[in-house]
C-alpha cells in the first residue's frame, strides 16, 4: 500500500460522484461517492516489551451518559502502525455472526463480505450467510437508488483514494453492539459485498464500520431511530499498545476537555478549526490561513499519518530538527521513502519527552491540544531506540489531514449535534477499565476474578466456531492455540517472552505459563501454549478459567505491534484424573496407622511400668560367716 494517496484524486472522485447520489428520509439508498481512506501499513516493529507513558498519574474519566439515552460502549482492537487501522467487534443478523470491522469515520457505509461473494479475499472471520438470518431482509429496489441486475435489490459502491473498492447489495438487519454494551440491537442497513479490490481484498479485517456523515452511516441510523445521543467518542491505545475504546452515543465531556468548532456544511469529513502551530513553546512562522485550505484540517480515523501542507510541513521538519540537539539522523527503515529519522533515544517510550519538544496545536477560540513525541513518531523497525516522523507533505493538497497517530492517547469526542470535537488526553488501555469500574452493572456474560465458585456458571457462546464456555471442575490445565499474523514474515518473533507477556496480561504468574509448541504457515504463527495452577494449589479457581478462556477469545489481551493481530484458534481444559478410595484416604490411613501405633506404645509402657510397681519386693539375707556347722566325713564307695 502506498505511504499515501492524492487528495486531489479523492476531490475528484468525490465530485464525478456526486452527481449520482441518491438520498432517502428511509436511508435505503445507493450513493456512489469516494470515502477518503487512508490506512498505511508499516513493517512490523522490533521493539521490546511496551511501556506506557501515561500509566503513572492518569486521570479517571467516568463517562456520563446524556440525556437518559443509552451509549454503546465497545473495544477497539489491532494496532495502528502494525495494521494500519483499529477494528471492533459487530454482530449482525440472528443468531449473531461477528466481524471485525474497521472504525473509519472518514467512510458512510457498513459493510462485510457476503457468503455469495466471487471476489472477497480471505478475512478473520467467516463471510456474512443472510439465509442463515431469521430477521435480514434485502433493500428492495426503487427510484431512490441503483438497482441489481435483477431489478429486485439496491446496491452500493465504495471507492477509495488508494483505489480500493467495495460493491454489493444493501441489506437490513439487526445489529449488535456487544454484551458488554447497553444499547440494544438494532435494525441497520449495511452493505453485503460481492467484489473487493485493491487493499479492502488484502486486509485481515472482515469489512468496514462507518461513522462518517451520511445517510447510511451507523450513527445516522441510530440517531434517527432515537436510540442514541448525536455524537461518539474514539480513544486509540498508545505507541506499542494498541487497543482503545469506542463509545455511540453521547457522554458528558470530563473536566479539561478541550473543543474547536467543526463545520458539517463545509466537507463531509470531520473538520475543526485549527490556528497554529507550536514547536518547544514557540510558534511556527505561518499564516492563518494556512491550515484552512482545501477541506480545512479534517480528522481521519482511517488513516495512519499525518499530512501537512508542503509549506506547514517544512516548518514543522526544520522546527523539530533544530530543537533536537542529543540525537542524530539517520536514513530511514524503507529506502522508497525519504523518512526522516532519529537514532539514540531509547526503548522507554515515557522518556522520550526528555529528547523530543512537545508539538502544540492551538484551535481559532484558542484552545490547545498538546501532543506528547508518540503523538508524531512511529518507531524505526531496523534501528533499536530510533524513532521517525510520522508527519508528511501533502502532494499538491492544501489539507491538512490528520491520522490516528496523532490522537494515541486521547479521547476525542464528535460531538455532531454541537457542531464540535473535544480533545482530552488520557491512558487509552486505561480508559476502558475505568468505563467499566464507573458501570455499576456487571455484563452478564463476564465473572468477575473473585466470584463466588459455589455459583454455578452457564456455558457462554463463542464466535467463530468456538467450543461454548463450559468446562467442569478442579481444572488442573488449560491447552491453547492462538494464531499470530504478520504482514512482514521478514521480521522474526521471539516468543522467548511470551510467557511474561501473557502472564502479565492474564494476571498470573510466569512460572504457570508453558510453550508447547510453535509452528509457522507463510504469514501466520500458531503457538500452542498451557496454563498450570499456581505453585502450592491444586487445581485453578473456576473464576480464573472462565476469564482466561474470555480474555483471549475476545481479544482483550494486548500484545506488542510487532505480534501482529492474534485469534484464538481452539482451547480445552483437562480436569484432575478421577482417584481410587486408597489414593483419595492414603494420607488419612498412614497417619491413622502412626496415631494406633503410637498410642499401643504408650499403652504398653504405662502399663508394664503399672505392673511392675505392684509386685511385692524380696530381700535376700547374705550367708552369715560365722555359723558352723558340723563337717561330716564322706562314705566310701
Amino acid at each position: 500500500m502506498a505511504r499515501f494517496s492524492s487528495w486531489a484524486m479523492a476531490a475528484f472522485i468525490l465530485l464525478l460522484s456526486s452527481s449520482l447520489i441518491h438520498l432517502s428520509s428511509s436511508a435505503e439508498v445507493h450513493p456512489i461517492s469516494s470515502d477518503l481512506r487512508r490506512t498505511v501499513v508499516l513493517p512490523l516493529s522490533l521493539s521490546s516489551r511496551h511501556t506506557d507513558g501515561y500509566r503513572h498519574g492518569r486521570r479517571l474519566f467516568h463517562g456520563r451518559e446524556l440525556s437518559g439515552k443509552p451509549t454503546a460502549r465497545m473495544r477497539l482492537y489491532d494496532n495502528l502502525l502494525s495494521n494500519g487501522y483499529y477494528t471492533t467487534r459487530l454482530l449482525i443478523g440472528t443468531p449473531p455472526q461477528e466481524f471485525a470491522l474497521i472504525v473509519d469515520t472518514g467512510s458512510t457505509v457498513t459493510y462485510v463480505p457476503c457468503s455469495s461473494c466471487k471476489q472477497c479475499g480471505k478475512h478473520q472471520d467467516p463471510r456474512f450467510q443472510p439465509e442463515l438470518s431469521s430477521t435480514y431482509q434485502p433493500v428492495k429496489c426503487d427510484s431512490q437508488c441503483y438497482c441489481d441486475s435483477e431489478g429486485k435489490q439496491c446496491t452500493y459502491e465504495r471507492r477509495y483514494a488508494e483505489m480500493s473498492s467495495s460493491s454489493g447489495v444493501l441489506g437490513n438487519d439487526m445489529v449488535s453492539f456487544g454484551n458488554e454494551s447497553e444499547l440494544l440491537p438494532h435494525r441497520v442497513v449495511f452493505g453485503c459485498e460481492n467484489k473487493e479490490t485493491g487493499d479492502l481484498y488484502k486486509q485481515r479485517a472482515d469489512g468496514i464500520m462507518g461513522l462518517g456523515r451520511g445517510s447510511l452511516s451507523v450513527m445516522n441510523q441510530l440517531v434517527e431511530k432515537g436510540a442514541v445521543g448525536d455524537s461518539f467518542s474514539l480513544c486509540y491505545g498508545g505507541m506499542d499498545v494498541g487497543g482503545g475504546a469506542m463509545i455511540l452515543g453521547s457522554i458528558a465531556p470530563p473536566p479539561g476537555m478541550v473543543f474547536s468548532h467543526s463545520d458539517s456544511h463545509r466537507s463531509p469529513y470531520y473538520n475543526f478549526e485549527m490556528k497554529e502551530i507550536h514547536v518547544a513553546g514557540k510558534p511556527l512562522k505561518l499564516s492563518a490561513s494556512t491550515f484552512n485550505g482545501g477541506h480545512g484540517t479534517v480528522l481521519d480515523s482511517g488513516t495512519t499519518y499525518a499530512y501537512f501542507p508542503s509549506r506547514a510541513f517544512v516548518a514543522l521538519k526544520d522546527a523539530i530538527i533544530k530543537s533536537i540537539t542529543s540525537l542524530r539522523q539517520i536514513p530511514g527503515p524503507d529506502p522508497n521513502y525519504h523518512d526522516i529519522c532519529f537514532a539514540g533515544a531509547g526503548w522507554n517510550v515515557s522518556h522520550l519527552q526528555q529528547v523530543f519538544p512537545e508539538v502544540d496545536m492551538v484551535f481559532s477560540n484558542g484552545g490547545k491540544l498538546s501532543l506528547s513525541p508518540e503523538n508524531y513518531l512511529f518507531r524505526h523497525t531496523k534501528v533499536l531506540g530510533a524513532y521517525c516522523l510520522g508527519i508528511f507533505k501533502s502532494e499538491n493538497d492544501e489539507t491538512t489531514l490528520l491520522g490516528g497517530i496523532i490522537v494515541r492517547n486521547t479521547l476525542v469526542t464528535y460531538d455532531r449535534e454541537n457542531k464540535k470535537i473535544g480533545f482530552w488526553k488520557t491512558n487509552c488501555s486505561e480508559l476502558w477499565k475505568t468505563l467499566q469500574e464507573a458501570d455499576s452493572s456487571t455484563p452478564a456474560d463476564l465473572v468477575p476474578r473473585r466470584h463466588n465458585t459455589s455459583l454455578v456458571m452457564p456455558p457462554v457462546e463463542a464466535p467463530s466456531g468456538l467450543p461454548a464456555i463450559n468446562f467442569s471442575r478442579n481444572v488442573v490445565l488449560i491447552t491453547f492455540e492462538m494464531s499470530f499474523y504478520l504482514k512482514d514474515t521478514s521480521t522474526m518473533l521471539n516468543f522467548t517472552e511470551f510467557a511474561d507477556l501473557i502472564s502479565h496480561e492474564l494476571e498470573i504468574n510466569a512460572s504457570q505459563v508453558q510453550l508447547l509448541n510453535f509452528t509457522q504457515k507463510g504469514n501466520y504463527f500458531f503457538l500452542t501454549c498451557a496454563i498450570s495452577p499456581a505453585k502450592f494449589k491444586k487445581n485453578i479457581p473456576d473464576s480464573m478459567v472462565m476469564s482466561i478462556i474470555l480474555r483471549l477469545r475476545d481479544h482483550k489481551v494486548q500484545f506488542p505491534q510487532r505480534f501482529g493481530s492474534y485469534k484464538l484458534v481452539k482451547w480445552s481444559t483437562q480436569i484432575a484424573k478421577k482417584q481410587t478410595w486408597w489414593h483419595q484416604h492414603l494420607l488419612a490411613v498412614v497417619i491413622s496407622a502412626t496415631i494406633v501405633v503410637f498410642l499401643s506404645l504408650l499403652s504398653f509402657g504405662i502399663w508394664f511400668a503399672w505392673r511392675k510397681k505392684r509386685l511385692p519386693e524380696v530381700v535376700y539375707q547374705p550367708v552369715d560367716a560365722d555359723a558352723t556347722f558340723p563337717e561330716q566325713e564322706l562314705q566310701p564307695l
